[in-house]
């Protein structure tokens, strides 16, 4: 590690010490996020960016109700492989991978259990993980895409259209990226770009998600990797929203460490 031992940072811990952070029950956040096209405005760190600092603003702000766990870097990105430098894994490889990682610490004696998605991509894959992470143990095992977290507000404060101004490259993380790091941000690259079929029942929108869903080979929909309208984020939308963010998030976590663990019913009789 780089500098001092912080008591938030479950691979900080020696394994004596992790019997003691077992008992006091916190809850695991395990980050997820990818790397992928991000348009010309942006790096191909984002998700991973965005979603992992996000969860240290966290933990350095409630270090005894939590235990953060290294980034997965890497998501689900088959319909990005066109662009170069995106790294995709496959579906049922990284559904085991967190599975794996759910179920050590579930067998450790961990009860609380937050899988934290920068990645659109990754959400039904997470969510299979979480699911299978409760029928197999005797944990909690929840996860979330940030932007859900701001849902309310994203709509109060926005400036791109609904649906379609923020899906990806977007308003809303161009603004939280120029909120955390404007000089990796390459404004002057930024375009507008919406490119998927008109429709009343599918879309693509951070700000809400679709009665239909359907993600398509993504260069057939976006020439330079955005869907959305980047050209509006500001440092000052981004402060709002990533604050708000980590805010909620903290609730959240509270609210979930509390959740009592109830016995599993077998009714066959």
């Amino acid at each position: 590690m780089h500098g001092p031992k912080q008591k938030y940072r479950y691979d900080h811990y020696t394994w004596p010490e992790m019997r003691e952070a077992i008992a006091r029950q916190p809850v695991c956040i395990l980050p997820i996020g990818s790397v992928e096209d991000h348009g010309p405005h942006l790096p191909l760190d984002v998700d991973n960016y965005l979603i992992t600092t996000m969860c240290e603003a966290v933990a350095e702000r409630i270090p005894e109700e939590v235990l953060l766990l290294p980034t997965i870097p890497y998501g689900f990105e088959d319909h990005h492989m066109s662009f170069p430098g995106t790294i995709t894994i496959r579906a049922e490889h990284l559904e085991a991978f967190v599975l794996d990682i759910t179920l050590s610490l579930a067998h450790h004696g961990f009860r609380k259990i937050l899988i934290a998605d920068g990645h659109g991509s990754n959400m039904p894959i997470v969510d299979l993980a979480a699911r299978k992470t409760i029928i197999q143990s005797d944990a909690l095992c929840a996860c979330f895409i940030w932007p859900s977290l701001i849902g309310d507000l994203i709509r109060k404060t926005r400036e791109s259209r609904f649906p379609g101004g923020m899906s990806h490259a977007c308003e809303l993380e161009t603004s939280v990226y120029l909120y955390l790091n404007e000089s990796a941000v390459e404004m002057n690259l930024a375009r507008k770009e919406i490119g998927f079929h008109p429709s009343k029942y599918y879309w693509h929108d951070l700000g809400g998600g679709p009665p239909v869903r359907m993600v398509e080979w993504w260069t057939r929909i976006s020439a330079s990797g955005v869907v959305g309208d980047p050209t509006l984020a500001t440092r000052e939308k981004g402060k709002l929203w990533y604050d708000a963010t980590v805010n909620n998030l903290i609730e959240f976590i509270r609210e979930f460490r509390a959740f009592e663990v109830r016995p599993k019913t077998d009714l066959h009789g």
